[in-house]
Parts: structure tokens; C-alpha cells; sequence
């Protein structure tokens, strides 16, 4: 026996969320859709994850320091003398249900009530052992039998982690990632027991230094250890790892510390990866990757770069006590944030459908090699008309469109056209904040101050602008680099493109757009839907109060 949807997504992260809300828009029946997850909670807004959730209990945030940390931010209250007014108090770190999806594209908060009044079926908890896409059905570990017409593949990626590579100890309790909400649950719990303390981070990408930026906020000193000669915060071309990559440990053939299993496996997905797409982009060019690693050496955070981690020393507990890098050195350690990259959750479709690029490829409307399948987020490979290729993009924004995009394509077909997406990349910690849309490609040509204020570079690529990155830009300058990068307009003169800097695109985005416009989402860190002005200031005083804690604690490193 079982049960029998006409819709189902598998999955319940980010993209689950955003297709059950526009499913609801198009009107869909109660018990038509139903979710199934292997995590125990409806659908919330991972970026939270490696930013709010992470924040230690009781910041306070004075007037004085938000002044400060806010002095060019606009869409937000000012006195007629232009100057920011927001309460002093205490931040609290982002707990569900504040950060269900949909409230980081600022649309209503999905609870597990919003889910039952709207006749949603949740299959929570739950692991699906096998789909069989001829029949139409999944069998769940527990023996049930689900049965679709149309089904939405949103299973997502895995971290990669080191035991799975034959690395002895790293099974410990003090070796943390960050993927999901237990993920986020325990590295929590380990560092309010490492308040002092010292933590290794392996890996130089996304989640590697934006967890670096979390342990400094929660008075733990950090050492970051990476391959490269520059933390990359870069994303794989359609393959399988964005930011990381396979890096931060020890690959070598000739090293001794490990068994030939770790070798076989670290091959065998490296050779994966290299099949899938080829090289990892590095978004940032050395100037810029310099200017973050400054910028992170001043909060204390130090780089061992050029090296990789070879083996653990554990305790007679079995916790990490030292890590043992290749070139010898050795690093006492009170827990280890472990970010090598990530693998799409591809395995039960695997001669089922076509895959490509790592993931499960997908035409212009996230439909399958199988017509009553669909893919989305993460796991999907989807034709990016912009280029001219297809690409898997590991983003939360192109996971809310792509399932947006599916939903509208299955719901209305014939009035839907291909999916037209910008690929867009972005990260707040500190006080920082960068954006990044297009491609990376070609000549970087750089502009503004790198002493601390704004810059950014375009990528011009075949006489062409691709790609546009800025730092500490305002809202304004954002959609403005977003614009340009979708006009692709032809660059002449490198020379004066660099010259121009921000203002070339500020004035060449009044010009309008070939398409429809990109869809802009710049306070993803805002977690409830903003009613009023000041809840739309509440995502930009949370980014600041991580900025100026984390300064705070900065200046009396020496104290700890």
C-alpha cells in the first residue's frame, strides 16, 4: 500500500520551499503536492546557516557603533541631518521558525502550519532508498510506496567530508561542517565549548572563510589552512565543487601518512570533477583575495597557505587535539571546521537520466531527460542562455528561481519561455559585503579603492563585458552591475573602462535591459518579511552587528 500525489518534490531545502510557494500561488488543490526530506524540519533559508544562526548569544549594538557601521547605507531611516537612527540593544542569534523560506526574497514565512493550511502533505524525516522513474513512484526506508505524476528533484548536495576519504579521527566530535541545520546545531555546540580557544579551518572558499568570520566573532582564534596561494571564494564551471573544491588536505600519491583507500577515493572524485568541467573559476583575482585576507589578518585570523592537511592527532577521547599539515607543522587545536566542497545528491537517478556537469541535466523549463521529471537548485544542470552552455550553479538564488521556474513551467507550459538566469554570487562577514554577477572570464580590469572603501573589477572577455564584482556597494550600485553584466556591452577601451570604474556601469544601466530584468536579492540576511521600513533595516543592523562585534572582540585579541 501506499499513498498517490500528482505532485512531489524531493528535497526540503531551499528550492522545496520556493516551488511549494509558487505551487500554492498557482492555485493547486489540498493534497495534491507532496514534500519529502531526510531532515526532520520544513523548508528554511540555508544562508542564515553561516551567518545569523552562528552569532554568539547577547551582541549588543550601541547608536554609536551603528552610525559607524552604517554611514553609507541607504534605504534605511535618517534624521533631516542624513544621519542613521537605529535602538541600541541586543542582537539574538537567527533560530527557526525565523528563517523558514520564503523571507529571504522577502515574501511570507513557510511554518509547518503555513504548509497545513495550505494542504501540503510533509513526508519529514524520511529517506528515500529508490525512485523508479518508469513507474512513477519512490519507496521510502520505511518500506512505503509514493506514487507522482510530476515529480521535482530538489535533493541538493552533501558535504564532502574527511572520513569518507580514509582520515583517521576525523569522525571526531570536534570536526564540524556545515551544510545543514544539524550541521549549524553542532558546530554551535562546539564552539560555545571553545570560547578561547583554537580552531583550524580547512578550506579557503565559501564556507571556510565565512565560519572563520563566525569563530573570531565567538572569541576562538583561527587558523585557516588552503593549497592555494590565495583563499579562493570562487565557483567550479559546472562541476562538482563551487568553492572549495577538493583542497585543504592531503592528495599527494607520494605522501606515507595515508591508506591506498584514501588515494582511490580522492582520485576517483577528482577525476569526476575534471571529466565534469575542467578548472575552478577563481572569482577572486590576487589584488582582491589579498584585500580579504588583509582585512581577515586584522580580526587575527591567520593563513597557512600552500600546504594541505595531512593527518590527526586525537586524544584518548578521540578528539582532535592537533592537526599535522604536510609540510610538517603541527597546530593545537580545540576543534576543526572541515569546508573541501561539496557532491550533488545525484545517486538514485543514476541510469535513470542524464546527467552532465556533475549534475542531472535539464532543459530551458528544469525539465529532465524524462518528461515527467524536473530538477532544481543545486543538483540541476541547466542551460544559462546568457553563455551559450550549460552549467550547474551552486547558489541560493539560482535554487529560489529554478524552482520558481519549474513550478511556472509545469503549472503553465506554453506561456512559459526558457529560464534566463544571471549567474550571481555573493558574501557578507565583517564588515564587509561583496556581490558578484556574470562570469570571470578573460581580462579582470580593476577600479576603485582597495584601501578599505569601494571597489571592483569587470571581466571583459572577446571585446565583451561578462562579469562585474563590487565590494561595499549600495543597493543602487548592485542593481547597477547586475544590469550591465546582462547588457554585455561591447568594451573598446580597457583603459578607459577602468577609468570610468563604478560610473561606467551607474550610467550605462540607464539604459534598458535586452530581457527581463534581473531579479535582484541583496539582504538575504533580513529574516522576517519586512511589513514596515523598519523591518527592512533589521536584515542591515543584524550584517552591521556581526561587523562591529566582531571588532569589538578584535581590538582585545590579546586579552583571550
Amino acid at each position: 500500500m501506499g499513498r498517490a500525489f500528482v505532485y512531489v518534490i524531493l528535497g526540503g531545502g531551499v528550492a522545496a520551499g520556493y516551488a511549494a510557494l509558487e505551487f500554492s500561488k498557482r492555485g493547486i488543490s489540498h493534497g495534491e503536492l507532496c514534500i519529502i526530506s531526510e531532515e526532520p524540519v520544513v523548508p528554511y533559508e540555508r544562508p542564515a546557516l553561516s551567518k545569523g544562526f552562528l552569532l554568539p548569544e547577547g551582541i549588543f549594538i550601541s547608536n554609536w557603533n551603528m552610525k559607524n557601521a552604517l554611514k553609507s547605507a541607504r534605504g534605511i531611516s535618517r534624521n533631516e541631518k542624513g544621519d542613521v537612527k537605529l535602538p541600541s540593544g541586543l542582537i539574538a542569534p537567527a533560530r527557526l521558525p525565523s528563517f523558514h523560506t520564503c523571507v529571504g526574497a522577502n515574501e511570507e514565512r513557510l511554518t509547518p502550519r503555513w504548509y497545513r493550511d495550505n494542504g501540503i502533505e510533509l513526508v519529514l524525516g524520511t529517506r528515500v532508498k529508490s525512485v523508479d522513474v518508469r513507474r512513477q513512484t519512490l519507496l521510502t526506508a520505511t518500506g512505503e510506496t509514493i506514487s507522482y505524476k510530476i515529480l521535482i528533484i530538489a535533493t541538493g548536495a552533501r558535504a564532502l567530508k574527511l572520513e569518507e576519504f580514509g582520515v583517521s579521527g576525523s569522525d571526531a566530535k570536534n570536526v564540524c561542517y556545515l551544510r545543514d541545520l544539524a550541521d549549524a546545531t553542532r558546530l554551535v555546540d562546539v564552539m560555545q565549548s571553545c570560547v578561547g580557544g583554537n580552531a583550524v579551518v580547512i578550506g579557503g572558499g565559501y564556507i571556510g572563510m565565512e565560519c572563520a568570520a563566525s569563530l573570531v566573532i565567538n572569541k576562538i582564534n583561527v587558523t585557516m589552512v588552503f593549497p592555494e596561494a590565495h583563499c579562493i571564494h570562487g565557483y567550479w564551471v559546472g562541476g562538482i565543487p563551487k568553492a572549495e573544491g577538493i583542497q585543504g588536505f592531503d592528495y599527494s600519491p607520494q605522501s606515507t601518512v595515508h591508506s591506498p583507500r584514501l588515494w582511490t577515493g580522492i582520485y576517483s572524485v577528482m577525476s569526476r570533477e575534471r571529466n565534469a568541467s575542467g578548472t575552478v573559476a577563481r572569482l577572486f583575482t590576487p589584488k582582491i583575495a589579498t584585500f580579504y585576507e588583509d582585512y581577515y589578518n586584522s580580526k587575527g585570523v591567520k593563513f597557512i597557505k600552500g600546504t594541505v592537511l595531512s593527518s590527526f592527532e586525537n586524544d584518548s577521547n578521540g578528539k582532535v587535539t592537533t592537526v599535522i599539515l604536510r609540510d610538517g607543522t603541527r597546530l593545537p587545536t580545540d576543534m576543526v571546521v572541515v569546508g573541501i566542497g561539496i557532491r550533488p545528491n545525484t545517486s538514485l537517478f543514476e541510469g535513470q537520466l542524464t546527467l552532465e556537469k556533475g549534475g542531472i541535466k535539464v532543459n530551458g523549463h528544469m525539465q529532465t531527460s524524462n518528461s515527467s521529471v524536473y530538477a532544481v537548485g543545486d543538483v540541476a544542470s541547466f542551460p544559462v542562455k546568457l553563455f551559450g552552455e550549460t552549467r550547474r550553479l551552486e547558489h541560493v538564488d539560482s535554487s529560489r528561481k529554478t524552482a520558481r521556474h519549474a513550478v511556472t513551467a509545469i503549472m503553465a507550459p506554453d506561456k512559459t519561455g526558457d529560464f534566463d538566469y544571471l549567474p550571481f554570487f555573493y558574501s557578507r562577514v565583517f564588515t564587509l559585503s561583496w556581490q558578484f554577477y556574470g562570469d570571470n572570464v578573460g581580462e579582470a580590469i580593476l577600479y576603485g579603492d582597495f584601501s578599505g572603501g569601494t571597489f571592483g573589477a569587470y571581466w571583459v572577455s572577446k571585446g565583451q563585458l561578462v562579469g562585474s564584482f563590487l565590494e561595499g556597494g549600495t543597493k543602487e550600485e548592485y542593481e547597477a552591475i547586475a544590469k550591465v553584466t546582462k547588457l554585455r556591452p561591447v568594451v573598446e577601451n580597457t583603459g578607459e573602462l577602468e577609468r570610468q570604474g563604478l560610473g561606467f556601469a551607474l550610467s550605462l544601466s540607464q539604459q534598458p535591459a535586452p530581457s527581463t530584468p534581473v531579479e535582484i536579492s541583496n539582504f538575504d540576511l533580513v529574516l522576517e518579511r519586512p511589513s514596515y521600513s523598519w523591518h527592512a533595516a533589521a536584515g542591515v543592523v543584524v550584517a552591521a552587528s556581526v561587523a562591529m562585534f566582531a571588532y569589538w572582540y578584535g581590538t582585545r585579541r590579546r586579552r583571550w
